[in-house]
C-alpha cells in the first residue's frame, strides 16, 4: 500500500518542474510573448478585448484538463498551459482597466487580497505552499489559482508603475530587478526559499513586459527598434528551443521526492512566519511610499489653478496638436490606400500617447477615458491583417472629433 502511494506521489510531482535557470528564462519568455499575443489577437486580429478574453479563455480550459489529465510532467504542456495564463491574466486586468474603467490602483489590491487569499488558504489545508510537494490534484488546483492571481497582479502592478505613474517600462524594469536581485540574494543569506520564489515569481511578470517593450520599441523611444512581430518570433522560437532541449534532456524533472513531500507538510517554523510578515511589510511600505511621491510630482506638474482630474480642464494644446498631426497623417495614408505606412505611422500615435498618458490622465480622466477609448479603435482598424479603409477612415476621424 505505501508503495502504490509512494508511486502515485512520483507520478503527480514529476507534473511540476524543478526550479533551475531555464525555468525562470522561459518563464519570463513566456511573460512577454503571452502579452504580444493578446496585443495580436485585440489589435491585429481585431477580436477586441471580450473576443481575444474568450478565445484564449477556451484554449486554456483545454490545455488545463490535458495538464490535470496527465500523470507526468510534459514540458509542452505545463509550458503551453503557463503561456495561456499569461495571456489571460492579462486580459483579465486590461477588461477590468479598459471595459469597466476600474483604476489600476483598485485592481492591484483586489488581486492582492486575492493571492494573499489563496495562499492563507493553501497552507490552511496543505501546511505547505512549496512547488515541490504538488502531488495531490487539490494542491495543483491551488498552484494553478495562485499562478493566475501572479499574472493578473503583475500585470496591474506594473502597468501601474509603467503607463498611469508614467515610469516607462525601462524603469518599472529596473525597479523589478533590483527587487528580485534583493530577493536572491536574502535567499543566499537565509530568506526562506518559499517566500522568495514566490515574490520573484510574481516580479518576472511586469521583467517580461519591460523586456520586449526594449526590444520592441523604436531607437527614438529608447528601444532596439525590432518591432513587435520580430520580437514575438525570436522569443517564441527560443521557447521552442528550451521546450525541446528539455523534454530530451531531463534537466527540469524532480528525480525524487523531497523530503517535505513525503511528510505532506512543512515544519512549523516560527522564524519564517516572521520573515514573511517583514517581507510583505516592506514591500507594502515601499511600494506606498514610492506611489506616494510619484503621485504628488504628477500633481505638481499639473498647469497652475488646475484641480486634479477635473471633467472640465483642457489638455495641453501642445499634446493635442501632437496626437492630431500623427492622426491627421495615419489619415491620409488610409486614404491614399497605403496600410502598410499607415501602420508604421500609427505606431507613432500608440507611443506618445503612451509617453503621455499618465500625466494628461491626472489633468482630466473623463477626457483621458474618451482618447484612450478612441485610440484603441483606431489601433486595432488601422492594425488589422486586413484592414478596412472605410472602418480606418471612420476610427480616425472619430479620434479627432474627440481630440477637438
Amino acid at each position: 500500500m505505501k508503495s502504490i502511494q509512494s508511486n502515485e506521489m512520483k507520478r503527480m510531482l514529476s507534473k511540476v518542474p524543478e526550479v533551475t535557470i531555464y525555468f525562470w528564462i522561459i518563464k519570463i519568455l513566456c511573460t512577454t510573448v503571452g502579452e504580444t499575443a493578446a496585443d495580436f489577437l485585440n489589435v491585429n486580429l481585431n477580436f477586441g478585448l471580450t473576443g481575444t478574453s474568450i478565445v484564449t479563455g477556451v484554449f486554456l480550459l483545454v490545455a488545463m484538463y490535458v495538464q490535470f489529465k496527465s500523470k507526468q510532467y510534459i514540458p509542452s504542456i505545463y509550458w503551453l498551459t503557463v503561456f495561456l495564463i499569461s495571456i489571460f491574466g492579462t486580459l483579465v486586468t486590461d477588461n477590468l482597466t479598459d471595459n469597466l474603467g476600474i483604476p489600476l490602483e483598485v485592481s492591484t489590491i483586489v488581486f492582492s487580497a486575492g493571492l494573499v487569499s489563496t495562499f492563507i488558504l493553501w497552507y490552511a489545508n496543505e501546511k505547505t505552499l512549496s512547488i515541490h510537494s504538488i502531488f495531490t490534484k487539490r494542491r495543483e488546483a491551488f498552484y494553478w489559482l495562485t499562478i493566475l492571481f501572479t499574472f493578473a497582479l503583475g500585470t496591474a502592478a506594473g502597468d501601474l508603475m509603467a503607463e498611469s505613474l508614467g515610469l516607462g517600462y525601462v524603469v518599472t524594469g529596473a525597479i523589478v530587478c533590483a527587487v528580485i536581485a534583493i530577493m536572491t540574494a536574502s535567499w543566499r543569506l537565509g530568506l526562506d526559499a518559499v517566500l522568495a520564489f514566490w515574490i520573484a515569481y510574481i516580479m518576472t511578470r511586469p521583467l517580461g513586459a519591460s523586456i520586449g517593450d526594449f526590444l520592441s520599441q523604436t531607437q527614438d523611444n529608447g528601444g532596439l527598434g525590432l518591432g513587435a512581430t520580430v520580437t514575438s518570433v525570436i522569443f517564441i522560437a527560443a521557447i521552442l528551443l528550451l521546450v525541446i532541449f528539455l523534454s530530451v534532456t531531463k534537466r527540469d524533472l524532480i528525480p525524487t521526492i523531497p523530503t517535505s513531500a513525503k511528510t505532506a507538510t512543512e515544519p512549523k517554523r516560527f522564524s519564517v512566519k516572521w520573515q514573511v510578515i517583514v517581507v510583505v511589510a516592506v514591500l507594502v511600505l515601499a511600494a506606498g511610499t514610492g506611489y506616494y511621491m510619484r503621485h504628488s510630482s504628477l500633481q505638481d506638474a499639473l498647469p497652475s489653478g488646475s484641480s486634479s482630474s477635473s471633467s472640465t480642464q483642457a489638455f495641453p494644446q501642445d499634446d493635442i496638436s501632437n496626437f492630431m498631426r500623427i492622426t491627421e497623417d495615419t489619415l491620409s495614408l488610409v486614404q491614399a490606400g497605403n496600410p502598410s505606412a499607415a501602420k508604421t505611422r500609427v505606431s507613432d500615435l500608440e507611443t506618445a500617447w503612451d509617453k503621455a498618458a499618465a500625466r494628461l490622465k491626472s489633468i482630466n480622466k473623463t477626457k483621458w477615458s474618451k482618447v484612450d477609448n478612441a485610440i484603441d479603435k483606431v489601433l486595432r482598424q488601422v492594425r488589422a491583417v486586413h484592414p478596412d479603409a472605410t472602418a480606418g477612415k471612420a476610427s480616425l476621424e472619430a479620434l479627432i472629433s474627440v481630440l477637438n
